[in-house]
């Protein structure tokens, strides 16, 4: 605690009950004063002025009053300790009353949950009623100061002894108490663990709290005649958390990074011997060091909310996995953990966790915790989260590599399907990491670019692990939905020239990038070429993740035609004909295309992911109850579906950036007012919008373009190139 008065208290509470009486006798004095003055006939200000003294003195007569009540509660608790000096005996007293209060309740709390500890079943509820002090950081830092690291591991510790007992004594009553009481009171410690721990935390209690933590961690334990690991008890109170506020990356690094460092030293050599010569008839088991519930055979009796992970997963959980589910609301937190090589080790925490532990992780089915973590680490923009995608990318690539091979068709067929299998639960993990940094798929395509060390190769048996999944697939589709997006919303207006440039957000320099022909203005052709350009790039990124998910189907032995429900609504939701976030100029046809689907509303998602934009305009057009393009409905596949997706966004730019301003839409069905304008999308019909894509193709000069892209989209060879699917290989490959 900082921030202290010292008091005595004799002459505290002389204070107190002078100032009470003197504002009492001022109060009197100021009516007894006004009262002949207005008599008198006299101005009665001097009376009002004795008033508000007589307030000012009242009001630090209560203050000091609640100051005395805490000063003998606080005293009477033995909360606040004497000081012996020359001048006579002080008591702490902290300057806030706030404080004071947080210093009463958070000591009282902490032996209240020592004593539950120690196995005092009433205290429990005494404990819940603090609950709601966790948020306040004087109360944290008198709560932990109370308990200790030690009492931080002893709570949850006895909590899941004494529920093992009752459920070994077929108790049920008090099974139901102790297992609604235990959870409040570990997501209780959770909350105050995780802001004790975080030196960004007014609650922070110090570093030397961290550090008892690991201590107490491998520490052994004993309730009754339960004997534990700490960390077996103190991971009771991690997977409790709720991720608000989210454990700090300094836990992480202490504590956490200790953890995985002592389950190895625990398990290394029961591990090592699983997968050697007499060990494997036996199957391999690789158990990890289970939390104290798991232990127990309590299941999720001690954990809050129905956080039950993966579907089919067991009802233990272990002390690495409940880490994970801690870390995994904090990117700094997750990133501290993963992006870390022990000393001493020869591979970074990222890699044991998913090669040398992995059949750890596999054994409990407990694949959420992990998943979330590395999505939450992965999917930044900055330097750490880039560098960890990469390396994962790299670890799940080369694992993917002894599970595939070429069929006699010339398909991939899967040829060790134990592999495939053992990394299928991260195919949606990996597909985020890659989805967040999808610009690197077309560098290594286009550039023939590394990204960190993945080179095309890696990335494509990266992508056939992670389309395997239906959501894993869609994030990819959806990432590269924006990355062209964003590529044909660079796409400069018609007349674009070097007096207008700076108005319409552009420089000169790139009126000379745009000015194919040299004659000093963009025009219509100059923007075509460039639509052509980005539209060809764009394709073959869309091109590799859709030949690679068709032929993980066909080796998984599925329909190769298969449509995925995702994509066609997304074209049914008209996804496609979204603006690009932050377009520099609109068209005249499109501002009336648009409405008011991107009115106020649309312009605080400027410059956003495409996600976010699509979810806000998908929800205006269904509260419409419109559906643009029935035409999905039809969609046999895969490669249909981002075709008609490739041919919304192609229309969109062209109307964006003028290049349909000229062209005529008398008699069209979809031109509607005077002058003649395009009918708001979200008020056309099914024809209509039909009607709107064969003109644009007809008059616009769209069908060059989609012809560019389905061309480029369709053709396969680099994957089969990359994957070695066919002998000899078509021409176009190369790593």
């Amino acid at each position: 605690m900082t921030e202290f008065t010292g008091v005595k208290q004799p002459e505290f509470d002389t204070m107190a009950s002078k100032h009470t009486e003197a504002a009492r006798r001022l109060e009197e004095l100021a009516q007894a004063l006004h009262s002949e003055l207005q008599s008198a006939g006299l101005d009665t200000s001097p009376a009002a002025r004795l008033r508000q003294l007589a307030g000012r003195v009242t009001t630090q007569a209560e203050d000091l009053r609640r100051r005395q009540k805490l000063v003998h509660e606080l005293q009477r608790q033995k909360v606040t300790f004497g000081r012996s000096t020359p001048t006579g005996s002080f008591l702490e007293m902290p300057d806030s009353l706030d404080a004071a209060k947080g210093l009463l309740d958070g000591t009282l709390a902490g032996r209240a949950a020592l004593k539950a500890a120690d196995g005092d079943a009433k205290t429990l509820a005494e404990l819940e009623t603090y609950a709601s002090r966790s948020g306040d950081a004087e109360f944290v830092k008198a709560f932990l100061g109370a308990l200790g690291a030690q009492g931080v591991t002893r709570l949850p510790g006895s909590l899941a002894a004494r529920l093992s007992d009752a459920r070994i004594h077929g108790d049920s009553a008090v099974m139901a108490r102790l297992s609604s009481q235990g959870k409040k009171a570990l997501r209780m410690l959770s909350t105050a663990l995780a802001k004790g721990t975080d030196p960004k935390n007014p609650a922070y209690v110090g570093d030397g709290f961290l550090k008892n933590l690991v201590v107490e961690g491998r520490a052994e334990h004993k309730a009754g005649n339960t004997r534990y690991s700490g960390y077996q008890a103190q991971a009771l109170i991690w997977r409790a958390h709720d991720g608000q506020p989210p454990f700090s990356k300094e836990f992480m690094e202490v504590v956490g990074r200790d953890l995985i460092v002592y389950e190895h030293e625990q398990r290394k050599d029961q591990w090592a011997a699983s997968r050697d010569m007499l060990g494997r008839p036996f199957g391999g088991i690789q158990i990890p060091i289970l939390d104290l519930a798991g232990a127990l055979g309590l299941g999720t009796m001690l954990r809050p909310g129905s956080q039950a992970s993966s579907p089919g997963m067991k009802d233990q959980s272990s002390v690495v996995e409940d880490l994970f589910h801690a870390a995994k609301s904090n990117r700094e937190a997750s990133q501290a953990l993963l992006n870390h090589t022990p000393a001493g080790w020869k591979e970074s925490v990222l890699d044991y966790l998913l090669t040398t532990r992995w059949d750890a992780s596999r054994f409990l089915g407990d694949y959420k915790p992990i998943s979330d973590m590395l999505v939450t680490a992965t999917t930044g923009q900055d330097a750490t989260s880039k560098k960890l995608a990469a390396e994962m990318t790299k670890i799940l690539a080369d694992e993917m590599r002894g599970a595939f091979s070429k069929a006699d068709s010339g398909n991939l067929e899967i040829k060790n399907r134990d592999v495939f299998d053992r990394y299928t639960p991260l195919s949606y993990s990996l597909s985020r990491a890659i989805a967040a940094n999808i610009d690197q798929l077309s560098r290594l395509l286009l550039n023939h670019a590394t990204f960190d060390q993945v080179t095309a190769k890696d990335m494509s048996y990266a992508l056939a692990l992670a389309a395997a999944d239906d959501g894993a697939f869609e994030a990819l589709i959806r990432a590269q939905t924006e990355h062209m997006r964003a590529a044909l919303g660079t796409v400069p207006p018609v007349g674009l020239n070097a007096s207008n440039a700076e108005r319409l957000g552009f420089t000169k320099d790139d009126v000379k990038e745009f000015d194919f022909d040299g004659d000093g203005r963009v025009d219509k052709a100059d923007i075509m070429q460039f639509l052509t350009d980005r539209t060809v790039e764009e394709a073959r990124p869309f091109s590799h993740i859709v030949e690679i998910r068709r032929q993980v189907l066909i080796a998984q032995g599925l329909d190769d035609e298969k449509a995925d429900e995702a994509l066609k609504t997304m074209v049914g939701d008209a996804i496609g004909l979204l603006p690009v976030p932050g377009a520099k100029q609109v068209g005249q046809l499109a501002t009336g295309a648009f409405g008011d689907l991107v009115g106020k509303g649309y312009d605080k998602f400027a410059g956003t992911a495409y996600d976010a934009v699509a979810e806000h305009i998908a929800q205006q057009m269904a509260q419409r109850g419109r559906s643009l393009d029935e035409a999905h409905r039809t969609l046999a596949d895969n490669r249909l579906a981002v075709e008609r997706l490739a041919e919304q966004m192609l229309a969109t730019a062209m109307l964006n950036n003028g290049l349909l301003d000229e062209v005529n839409i008398k008699d069209q069905a979809f031109a509607t007012g005077n002058p003649l304008t395009i009918k708001p999308f979200a008020e056309m019909s099914v024809q209509e919008y039909s009607q709107f894509l064969a003109w644009v193709r007809k008059k616009g000069g769209d069908s060059d373009l989609f012809d560019r892209f389905s061309g480029t989209f369709r053709s396969t060879s680099e994957v089969d190139d990359y994957l070695g699917l066919q002998i000899p290989s078509s021409p176009g490959g190369g790593e």
